[in-house]
């Protein structure tokens, strides 16, 4: 009864659409118009924005040691922000003079916010840093972990390096810098113009001046102070001197001191020469020299809307350059993003041609045809003002969604249709067979399309990083479900009453009347096997439990992975090298590299820099940048070119090459060597040392993982002073002068500045270059005395090579850290890598204070593990919840949902056999399965209680007539929806490997529920109606013995 009264209730409705075409249309053409004029303005991005709000800090304190780094600077910072909020990661890293901190914070933070706070952290701590500090740690919205959005070069014939740096810096650098979503641009292979002023020790020694003396003198000769102006009775005088010192030729003839009655100038006792201001970089493109622009994007900022503010820049850049300035742009991270939208654009167009090609072949009327085809583009245009309106992108993801959606909007149409088609062609006039075909339907269509979102519910509640990447993705397809539904309901019925028309049976076309052989020939095959099976019901039943323990062993079995490894054509990569190898031989060894890698035919560019300042690298690692062709134009992917590439490079000894494959999605900001993460904490440094080598060493030999290496590197010999505190203090040399005086001839020490319009420049003291490499030049170098003596440093302090000190400290959280990374072996999953590490750390039985833990994509994995059954599980209760409401029953949904073990034994053995392992896509896969199989059930039940209620038959009577009547459409159906999924699964070009899992799981899902869910859902319906009714009567026989 509530079921007619609620078709009466929803057919006046929609009555009045199908009285009232003009109005239907052009209510249509207005969602379709609002949705075509949001098209253009959507952005397109790779995969929805998820970035955590990421800062970094850098600090820089040249000549300073990896230790004092660390203690003395990085130290009080992370003192200082371990009192801001809703920080989710602290790591810093120091090296030689650099020291880089990277915070995390909650998803849910604001970037402005977050940098305020940090900046303000900074403030505080600013007392208790090093005097020595030329300027304060500079922050950035950026995160460390991803790859610049863009790389430019500039080389140039004519100019020096110092003179390209200042050039590039002043008018390219700056610019690109205020683009809006530009976090920062890294300068790579630093070239900044300095004067360095080098002196000869022995020179000095005659002339009678120590080092501290000379930084003294250079500290006041140059400086641009204000000095008024002096007014006369008429006029003003602006007061100008030559208090700064501006070139070379200046410098060395600036006197520092008068001894034996003469001027003592520094070309007397050494030179002062143009140069850089850190020596100690360098950067090669395709392995000529140049200057560097990486571009990196601040988290939350549109990749492409970037690129191309900064692309529309480039020409008047050029412009601004001297004639003999090349700059080009090397690496557009978007042109894969750009390929893979295009891509799957290109997937929807199919999938919609696939779609109408099976309407037509099962309707066999193009004007039937037509109308589904009309339906599509307003549905799916239609949900373009919502995705604007929330922010969304067009990215794989979304589109990703549109794609599925064409099986479910056609769904709809071909339910409706089916029905007023099979009126009219009983003779009902086409106006009041769409009104009576309208009332039939209209339940099932909104039961449908409810129970479709209740499946996405859970999605749209999932938390965390994983709920924020497929909040999109759910969503969309709700919105496409919801539109799909009225379009259905209200135009679709309005067409089929215009333009269906019944066909004499003498005039129908030869295809036709084959077609209809050919479904009449099908349906009877079907019923004539279907009347055993439900003769045999226990069989059937045992056939169906089967299939769930098949289900729920293969789930168990099937190999866990996270988010598919992307191929964007971008390999990073981390050269290292002996840790006590020098500048210079660090470079030969980078060139080589750099000659290996351009030899591989799928290498497009390579993008090289070495030296400290880039994100806090040590002095014997180097970035290496590697570009690939486009994807068509190679025949290998990312991951085989990684591998390609290793193998090539064992070759070249003495340097080692990390590699990864840039992914769109970052999660975690520790820059690592490898793709996967696994971080080592212990507040004592010895114990964390000998135990990350143990495990590195343990883990190397694990056949599960490639490429694995960590962020602790061997310690480099160091040069140990040992004051002789006695001598010291006998002559009066106090401990701070014999530091100075070493960071005087050694540290690229900045003793002075001079400033011009555009910039500030340094001066740089230190003993001669060829002094610099040789550590008998200690023997030369003298420290004042109290009694104004000159004491060889020999005197009063001596000296070892035999200690050893780390290149690079890391910290997580406060305390020490080293990571260990590591890549995927070939055909391995996350899931089975995570746990064969967690088992062969646990049984090395390390002590209680090394805690150990996964970091960034894999922390994330082993977070989702645990939540993917919950939320399959939390799908399904809630379909049977509002099931149960719509059919006021609480076993028809049973029923129903015992459609769903066979989709999902077909997805996973689908995903086992195509090579894929059960990550988040593939989970989206089976969780819109539920959605899609559902489907027949509703169908055949729906079907079913009508005939048992209006002609009074049977129960098995009802579901017989139900599976014949509804045979069609359901296989209809099933084909559109298998038709969305293929062209995912045979996905080819960019992003790809993103949409494939999703494509296998819904194809095999369809193939295998498709023929069991034929002959077990009747069974059920009957087994479960038998149940009903013997409930029933007993207590009906009680109410008659009362």
């Amino acid at each position: 009864m509530k079921n007619d009264q609620d078709q009466n209730r929803t057919s006046s409705f929609f009555d009045f659409f199908i009285l009232h075409p003009v109005a239907t249309g052009l209510l249509m053409t207005g969602i379709f118009l609002v949705g075509a004029i949001c098209y253009p303005f959507m952005p397109v991005s790779a995969l929805p924005q998820i970035d955590f709000p990421t800062i970094q800090i850098a600090a820089n304190l040249p000549g300073a040691s990896p230790e004092t780094m660390a203690s003395s600077v990085a130290q009080p910072i992370e003192q200082a922000l371990s009192r801001v909020s809703g920080i989710t990661e602290m790591t810093s890293n120091s090296s030689l003079g650099t020291t880089s901190i990277t915070v995390q914070f909650d998803l849910d933070k604001n970037i402005e916010t977050a940098a305020s706070d940090v900046q303000t952290a900074i403030s505080e701590a600013a007392g208790e840093l090093p005097k020595d500090m030329t300027s304060l740690p500079t922050v950035h919205k950026a995160n460390p972990a991803d790859a610049p959005i863009m790389q430019l070069s500039a080389t140039s014939d004519t100019l020096t390096l110092p003179q390209l740096d200042e050039y590039i810096e002043r008018n390219v650098a700056s610019k690109i810098g205020q683009v809006s979503g530009v976090a920062f641009v890294n300068i790579g292979g630093k070239q900044k113009p300095a004067i360095r002023i080098a002196v000869d020790p022995g020179r000095l020694a005659q002339a009678d001046v120590t080092m501290e003396d000379v930084r003294t003198a250079i500290g006041n000769l140059s400086l641009s102070a204000p000095k008024g102006n002096i007014d006369d009775p008429t006029r003003t005088f602006p007061i100008y001197t030559n208090d700064q010192i501006s070139s070379s030729a200046e410098w060395n003839d600036a006197v520092i001191a008068y001894r034996n009655g003469g001027p003592v100038r520094i070309r007397d006792i050494g030179q002062a020469t143009d140069g850089a201001e850190d020596r100690k970089m360098a950067h090669w493109t395709n392995g000529e020299r140049g200057i560097a622009l990486d571009v990196f994007r601040q988290p939350g900022a549109n990749v492409i809307a970037v690129v191309n503010a900064v692309k529309e820049q480039l020409p008047a850049l050029q412009a601004s350059l001297p004639r003999s300035v090349k700059l080009e742009l090397v690496t557009d991270r978007t042109t894969t993003i750009r390929a893979s939208v295009t891509d799957i654009q290109f997937t929807l167009m199919l999938t919609i041609g696939l779609v109408v090609v099976v309407i037509f072949l099962f309707l066999r009327n193009l004007r039937a045809t037509l109308i589904p085809v009309v339906t599509l583009p307003i549905a799916l245009a239609g949900s373009l003002a919502p995705m604007w309106l929330l922010g969304f992108s067009l990215d794989n993801l979304s589109l990703m969604a549109l794609v599925v959606a064409v099986g479910f909007v056609v769904d709809d149409a071909i339910v409706m249709l089916e029905n007023i088609t099979r009126h009219i062609e009983d003779g009902v006039e086409p106006r009041q067979a769409a009104l009576q075909g309208t009332r039939e339907i209209g339940f099932t269509i909104v039961s449908i399309s409810l129970s479709l979102i209740a499946v996405l519910i859970p999605i749209l509640l999932m938390g965390g990083i994983i709920g924020r990447l497929f909040r999109e993705f759910a969503v969309t397809l709700t919105v496409a479900i919801v539109i799909s539904a009225i379009v259905s309901l209200t135009l679709t019925p309005m067409l089929a009453s215009k333009f269906i028309r019944p066909i004499e049976k003498d005039q129908r076309s030869r295809f036709y009347l084959a077609g209809e052989a050919f479904f009449d020939g099908l349906t009877a095959l079907y019923i004539r096997s279907l009347k055993p099976v439900i003769r045999h019901r226990f069989l059937t039943l045992f056939v169906f439990l089967a299939t769930i323990a098949a289900t729920g062993y293969l789930f168990v079995v099937a190999p866990k992975g996270f988010f598919p490894e992307q191929d964007t054509g971008f390999i990073a990569g981390l050269s290292q090298a002996s840790p006590d190898i020098s500048f210079t031989e660090m470079a030969k060894l980078q060139e080589r590299v750099s000659e290996i890698i351009m030899k591989d035919p799928a290498v497009y560019s390579v993008f090289m820099d070495i030296g400290g300042g880039n994100g806090g690298n040590a002095l014997n690692q180097g970035h290496v940048n590697i570009t690939l062709k486009p994807l068509e134009e190679r025949d290998v992917s990312a991951k085989q070119v990684i591998d390609r590439l290793g193998t090539a490079l064992n070759a070249q000894q003495g340097i080692k090459l990390f590699m990864q494959s840039a992914q769109d999605i970052n999660i975690g900001a520790r820059p690592a060597k490898t793709q996967y993460q696994f971080t080592l904490q212990d507040a004592d440094i010895a114990e964390l040392s000998d135990w990350s080598d143990k495990i590195t060493s343990k883990l190397s030999g694990l056949p599960e993982l490639r490429d694995v290496g960590s962020d602790q590197q061997a310690e480099a010999p160091n040069l140990t002073i040992k004051i002789d505190r006695a001598a010291a203090t006998l002559y009066g040399v106090l401990p701070s002068t014999i530091d100075e005086t070493l960071y005087d001839a050694f540290g690229q020490r900045q003793v002075a500045s001079f400033s011009s319009q555009t910039d500030t420049f340094r001066v740089i003291l230190e003993v001669l270059p060829d002094l610099q490499r040789d550590i008998a030049t200690l023997d030369r170098l003298s420290v004042r005395a109290s009694n104004g003596t000159l004491v060889p440093l020999s005197v009063v302090a001596k000296w070892t090579t035999d200690g050893t000190s780390p290149v690079s400290i890391a910290h997580q959280g406060q305390s020490p850290a080293v990571t260990i990374s590591f890549n995927l072996a070939p055909n391995v999953a996350l899931g089975n890598a995570t746990a064969v590490i967690e088992n062969a750390v646990s049984n090395m039985h390390p002590p209680g204070s090394l805690q150990t833990s996964f970091s960034g994509s894999a922390k994330a994995f082993k977070d989702s593990l645990g939540t993917i059954p919950l939320l399959i599980l939390a799908s399904l209760v809630v379909v049977y919840i509002i099931l149960g409401v719509l059919y006021e029953s609480l076993i028809h949904p049973l029923t129903i949902l015992s459609t769903l073990p066979s989709a999902g034994l077909g997805a996973l053995l689908a995903l086992q056999v195509a090579g894929f392992d059960f990550g988040l896509v593939a989970m989206i896969g089976v969780i819109l399965l539920i959605g899609i199989v559902k489907k027949n059930g509703i169908m055949l039940v729906d079907f079913a209680i009508q005939a048992e209620r209006e002609e009074g038959l049977s129960s098995e009577e009802a579901i017989v007539k139900a599976a014949q009547m509804r045979f069609r459409p359901i296989l209809m159906t099933t084909m559109a929806a298998l038709l969305g999924g293929i062209p995912l699964a045979l996905g080819h070009g960019s992003g790809a490997e993103l949409r494939q899992p999703l494509g296998y799981a819904i194809v095999g899902g369809l193939m295998v529920s498709q023929v069991l869910t034929l002959y077990t859902t009747p069974v059920i319906y009957l087994l479960l109606d038998r149940l009903r009714r013997a409930k029933d009567t007993p207590a009906r026989g009680q109410v008659a013995a009362a």
